[in-house]
């Protein structure tokens, strides 16, 4: 790794801001996310948008078997930590990840309920909550913002693209612009941010998909998530698939590698890296994908090639604290 790469304090000798360190640096240790469902919904499935949630989603293919809504939100955590001891032995301290679907879409009566049975349990010490940037508004933030103050707290929005063209295709039923406005006022009231982003949608070109690397640094995002496009059986968007095969491009591994290793470049190197690619269980897949490659691996080989490569996030990334 060259000199300039060291004038970002990363704690670390990676080429990029990994999750792992930031958590280190804020806990001192090892905390895990407790996966929670909460019983919502979102407003592109009940029918206030739109009906059958987004083109591409199958949230069966990313819950633990102990995340269910039939389950109280006490339990889940129980079953929670019981789950990842086997694993995490060393993990003391959780979050409550509250996951599917959209996690602020209630009246705040409802979202106090929920957080607060979450925060009570001894082994929580915070929340992140996924959601949709039109499931927000000033008075949610304004409790969410109070929660802050006493706990970790980290707001998850699904972004998926940048364009309000893939958004509509993908029944997103939102805009970019409320995704910025959601942003901006969550960082207004110093509330963590956290966004998710999908690579491959429909007719976006690479370059499309290279040049959100600039609009998403632009937002003052703490963290991302990045997934490749994987088409889930029974999905709305598989039957776009398989009608307009043409507007598609999956991206084979080794492209993709690179692929991620010109976007890190080219994004802000304040922003955290959560997850370089998603893995679902092969029951739900419907086509072969990157076959059993699992999310250690991917990040190892993403790692290794950057390190070939002699890059690492924000090299090209230009600002003024850069001096250009």
């Amino acid at each position: 790794m060259d000199k300039e790469s060291k004038m970002y304090d990363w704690g670390t000798s990676r080429p990029y801001n990994a999750y792992s360190n930031y958590f280190k640096k804020v806990f001192g240790q090892r905390v895990q996310k407790l996966s929670i469902d909460a019983g919502f919904t979102c407003p592109n499935r009940d029918g206030t948008l739109a009906f059958g949630g987004c083109t591409f989603c199958d949230n069966s293919a990313f819950n633990p078997s102990y995340c269910q809504s039939n389950k109280s939100i006490t339990q889940q955590i129980e079953e929670g930590i019981e789950f990842h001891q086997w694993r995490y032995q060393k993990a003391t301290q959780y979050l409550a990840y509250f996951q599917p679907f959209s996690n602020t879409y209630a009246d705040i009566d409802t979202l106090k309920a929920r957080y607060s049975e979450a925060l009570s349990h001894k082994n929580i010490i915070g929340l992140v909550i996924g959601t949709r940037p039109d499931c927000v508004d000033k008075q949610k933030l304004d409790y969410i913002a109070e929660l802050s103050e006493k706990h970790y707290i980290m707001l998850e929005f699904g972004i998926e693209s940048c364009y309000d063209r893939t958004l509509q295709r993908i029944n997103r039923g939102h805009t970019f612009s409320q995704t910025k406005w959601a942003i901006s006022q969550s960082k207004t009231r110093n509330i963590k941010t956290g966004g998710h982003i999908i690579f491959g949608l429909p007719s976006e070109t690479k370059e499309e998909m290279l040049n959100e690397a600039s609009l998403l640094s632009e937002l003052g995002l703490n963290s991302l998530k990045f997934h490749q496009l994987q088409l889930f059986k029974n999905t709305a968007i598989l039957k776009d698939y398989e009608a307009n095969s043409q507007d598609f491009y999956l991206f084979p591994f080794s492209e993709y590698q690179e692929f991620i290793i010109d976007f890190l470049e080219r994004l802000s190197p304040e922003i955290v890296i959560e997850r370089f690619a998603g893995e679902v269980p092969p029951r739900f897949r419907a086509n072969k994908g990157w076959g059993d490659i699992r999310n250690e691996e991917v990040v190892s080989l993403i790692e290794k090639r950057m390190m070939e490569r002699n890059t690492f996030q924000g090299r090209l990334y230009k600002q003024e604290i850069r001096g250009n």
